[in-house]
């Protein structure tokens, strides 16, 4: 009996070696799966293939998509441009790993998750986030009822800068935690509110404030800025039983469990405090677990944890959150 020949490793082109994408060359290459880098700006391609002598170094997009030696690509260039490369590189039957958001309109998104369906490819989203192992350890928590029932979600996301010209802070920033809370609680919100600040730019928002409720009763915050003088990710689960907070900015105990009740003393509520606790999670990087991720999904051929299902739910309430923030900024105007 002749033993199946294993499937080759995925070799995989990066799309765009930017801000973000450089990193993704770089874990890609640790991973032993970078076959090509591809960005129309030479010189920048010149730079970052310094460190790179034996990949190749190509400047025009087709020619990634006709070399058959490159199974999958992973595109990191503006939000735009995303619903046209992925496209292609379906239609070219490539696996892809997309960063966020998948599309900027959702009729795009739910083609192309149609269109991966059709050609049987890989169509993955960078929701970073899903990749942290502190986030997959709330999940776990969360579903075993360790927290109790979820009352609250609110998430800060705040910089000063990477201030963007192409995008609002609130498409920049604010996908993660839509995508993390979407999940944590696995439901879509019934009611969005959302407010924002335009202070650089007269169409485009530098601070938001998003209130979203859900048909459970749970309620949720996402604030995001790049107009703030120090840096903030932090995300609060406040259950019935227990709190949690993640904070990505802490090096050590990015993950905290505050056991804090409330009682009832002569029919007044009471805080009652207790100790926190720090949760042992692995020492990881989440874009090398995300890459990792998505080698395993094009070679077993399995969906991805952040599949384009995903980005299409994500797509479809983050441009709610972006027409509650129109109306309102209307009504300011009025």
């Amino acid at each position: 009996m002749t033993t199946p020949t294993p499937p080759l490793p995925p070799r995989v082109a990066v799309v765009g070696t930017g801000y973000w994408g450089k990193n993704l060359v770089r874990n890609f290459h640790e991973l032993d799966a970078l076959a090509a880098i591809c960005d129309s700006d030479a010189q920048r391609l010149e730079e970052i293939g310094k460190n790179h002598p034996d990949t190749a170094r190509i400047t025009n997009f087709d020619d990634v998509l006709a070399d058959d030696a490159i199974s999958a690509v992973s595109i990191a260039t503006p939000a735009e441009t995303h619903a046209q490369l992925v496209r292609r590189a379906l239609s070219a039957n490539k696996d892809v790993l997309v960063e966020k958001p998948l599309a900027l309109e959702v009729s795009d998104a739910e083609e192309l998750a149609e269109l991966a369906g059709q050609h049987n490819r890989i169509l993955m989203v960078g929701h970073l986030l899903w990749y942290h192992p502190a986030i997959l350890k709330l999940k776990e928590l969360i579903d075993e009822g360790e927290l109790g029932r979820i009352q609250y979600i609110y998430s800060n996301r705040l910089n000063l800068g990477k201030i963007r010209r192409e995008e609002n802070i609130l498409w920049s920033f604010a996908p993660h935690d839509i995508s993390v809370i979407l999940g944590l609680i696995n439901e879509n919100p019934c009611d969005i509110h959302a407010h924002g600040g335009n202070y650089l730019h007269q169409q485009i928002a530098d601070v938001t404030v998003t209130l979203l409720a859900f048909p459970s009763g749970v309620k949720s915050h996402i604030y995001v800025s790049w107009l703030h003088p120090f840096k903030e990710q932090k995300l609060v689960v406040v259950g019935d039983r227990k709190m949690a907070v993640f904070d990505d900015v802490e090096e050590v105990d990015k993950l905290v469990i505050y056991p804090h009740a409330i009682e009832w003393k002569c029919l007044l509520p009471t805080p009652k405090r207790a100790p926190s606790h720090a949760i042992k999670v692995d020492i990881a990087e989440p874009l090398q677990a995300e890459c990792q991720h998505f080698l395993d999904c094009c070679r077993d051929r399995s969906r991805p944890r952040t599949d384009s299902h995903e980005g299409v739910r994500v797509l479809k309430v983050l441009q709610r959150c972006q027409e509650a923030l129109d109306a309102s900024h209307l009504r300011m105007l009025q």
